[in-house]
């Protein structure tokens, strides 16, 4: 998918949304779960992306990155969604005291900011949705990584 220019914050938001309504619609028709790879530096809107994605399957209130927590859970009626940002993350193995394989079960949606940092212990990503920060715009591109991916992304057409 070429590059989508974003040109304020809100267009990143609906961004966000837009994603959001095809992984509803696929979680709809599948028991399953989604990985989501959010890459971009510092400023890139990650983050951002993440309060339209949740803010579009309901959720109310504020969406911050889980900087110094790494996750944030979101319980909705029939699934979760997990917002991870493993920025801070100092080594690969905390992951496994703070017991990330139980976030991948079934009927859930995890965003994760800063996967690099995690050295291959996370799952493969489904998507990965590419945020770069321009002078006054950003600029989006999604890659569906396996089928999973590109069903969702053909759910948009």
């Amino acid at each position: 998918m070429k590059p989508i220019i974003l040109t304020n914050e809100q267009e990143t938001i609906l961004f966000g949304s837009k994603i959001a309504k095809q992984c509803l619609n696929y979680l709809s028709k599948h028991d399953d779960t989604i990985v989501i790879y959010l890459i971009g530096d510092l400023g890139a809107g990650k983050t951002t992306f993440s309060r339209g994605f949740l803010q579009q399957l309901g959720h109310i209130g504020n969406v911050k990155s889980p900087t110094y927590t790494l996750v944030e859970p979101y319980q909705f009626d029939s699934f979760s969604v997990y917002h991870f940002d493993f920025y801070r993350l100092c080594s690969p193995e905390e992951l496994e005291f703070m017991g990330i394989r139980e976030y991948f079960a079934l009927r859930s949606i995890c965003l994760i900011e800063w996967p690099e940092q995690t050295n291959g212990i996370l799952p493969s990503a489904d998507l990965e949705i590419h945020l770069a920060y321009l002078a006054h715009e950003r600029t989006v591109c999604v890659q569906a990584k396996n089928e999973k991916g590109q069903a969702i992304i053909n759910l948009s057409q």
